[in-house]
């Protein structure tokens, strides 16, 4: 979310920095802002100018009435009720223009910090550094092919009961993907000092809205939805002549009124634990993690990454979430980035770090680095996680603030990442641990969580 005020006193930086992340008439965008704004403070200083006029003309009618002068009270009293539905008018006015431009606010994405390359798409992005030596010999199976031959990975089945992008993993292979979980886990909170939490998984429409997910995105989740059993019965016993129109709204409503939205991170749910508070400066930074499953609809990548584990609508991800002070953010950045840099070197995975570029980051981020690891079957680095620094962005969103020592309170600054995508980091363990006989060698990392097995498929 953006400060109207921001925008006011910088518009050029506003038309520059949203033109740099693809916007193609920032100009109409920002002249459009500032014209609701306009028209905002308008109504705001047009209603009370009318509410300070009824004020001063309410004291007259005491004083005419303690004339006696009954005309003239009279003509006050219609003064003030006609003064009274310019309130009321310019009160309308005031409740719809600061809706608009709230909506239009909060469906523009974030600026970029002023080191973020330039670019379009992805082949803009920027390799910072590389870390191990990428595996180019040997066998280099598809970990989707290498799961069904050894009958521990069942795609059909899973389609049978749920549709496509979904999987069954049975036996070693299941086990590998919970090892690496609470590996994970384990590792952020014991090393990194990372508190670990334990949230919902299903979240109201604000705190989507709070981290960005709404109302921009809503065709990437997936909706529960809760249907009251009297409106389902109500709607059920309307006869076919009667006028439906309104019975079938008010079931709407009662249903639409209980909508819950499944966690496509936990982001959503870890980043709104500070949401409407206060939160004292000693207190910060607050680093939390979870292990949590995530669902997203994948709507906007028809066609990419059918097969395999690498886009599900439901997997498992330890995410990382830091909540810090302005100052302190570009700093946070990079600390949690290596992070989740540690899980890759502990595994013995090849990587790359990417700094991407304004086109390619994501609409709440004003910096991300992600982290590529090495597929052998592909021949080439897939994104295993992102890290992104929000600034302010969702802060203002969810009315998060931080009270320093000195001074009033200030929009925090959030931060978050994976640390890593399990159902990622499995296809990575899977394609660069086969062997010629087609099991996996269990990383070493991983051997303290697999009760004593050293390979999957033998």
């Amino acid at each position: 979310m953006h400060d109207i005020k921001a925008i006011r006193e910088t518009p050029d930086a506003y038309v520059a920095g949203w033109s740099a992340r693809g916007v193609a008439d920032a100009a109409d965008l920002v002249a459009r802002l500032l014209a609701l704004d306009v028209e905002l403070r308008a109504a705001q200083t047009a209603g009370q100018e009318a509410l300070s006029r009824r004020n001063a003309t309410s004291k007259l009618i005491g004083a005419a009435m303690g004339r006696k002068d009954m005309a003239e009270a009279d003509r006050l009293k219609a003064e003030v009720e006609t003064l009274k539905g310019e309130i009321a008018a310019q009160g309308e006015i005031e409740t719809a223009k600061a809706r608009e431009l709230r909506d239009l606010l909060a469906a523009q994405k974030n600026l970029a910090a002023a080191d973020v390359p330039d670019g379009e798409d992805e082949d803009a992005n920027v390799q910072v550094s590389i870390w191990g030596e990428p595996r180019r010999t040997g066998p280099a199976k598809d970990h989707a092919d290498l799961g069904e031959a050894m009958k521990l990975l069942d795609f059909e089945a899973a389609a049978r009961m749920s549709g496509a992008r979904f999987a069954v993993l049975k036996g070693g292979l299941a086990r590998l993907e919970r090892a690496i979980g609470q590996f994970m886990l384990d590792l952020q909170t014991t090393e990194h000092g990372y508190l670990e939490v334990n949230p919902p998984y299903l979240v109201r429409d604000e705190a989507m809205f709070g981290t960005g997910q709404l109302p921009k995105f809503a065709e990437d989740l997936f909706q529960a939805v809760s249907f009251p059993a009297d409106a389902i019965d109500n709607v059920r016993g309307i006869e076919r002549d009667d006028d439906i129109a309104g019975q079938v709204d008010e079931f709407i409503d009662q249903v639409f009124d209980d909508r819950r939205w499944l966690i496509p991170t936990a982001e959503v749910s870890l980043t709104n634990l500070v949401r409407e508070q206060i939160t004292p400066e000693e207190e910060l930074p607050l680093r939390l993690t979870a292990l949590t499953p995530c669902f997203r609809a994948e709507a906007g990548s028809a066609g990419r990454d059918t097969r395999g584990l690498i886009r599900q609508h439901q997997f498992h991800k330890v995410e990382l979430v830091s909540i810090t002070t302005p100052d302190k953010s570009d700093e946070e950045h990079e600390r949690m980035t290596t992070c989740a840099e540690v899980v890759l070197q502990r595994l013995e995975l090849p990587y790359r770090r990417m700094l991407l570029c304004k086109g390619d980051m994501g609409f709440s981020a004003r910096k991300t680095f992600d982290l590529e690891v090495w597929l052998p079957s592909q021949g080439t680095y897939r994104e295993i996680s992102s890290v992104s620094n929000c600034g302010d962005f969702q802060a203002r969103r969810m009315d998060a603030r931080f009270k320093p020592k000195e001074g009033k309170p200030e929009f925090v600054h959030t931060l978050n990442g994976s640390g890593l995508a399990v159902g990622r980091t499995l296809v990575a363990i899977m394609e660069n641990y086969q062997d010629q006989d087609g099991r996996i060698a269990v990383p070493s990392a991983l051997l303290p969580y697999m009760g004593g097995l050293t390979h999957v498929g033998a």
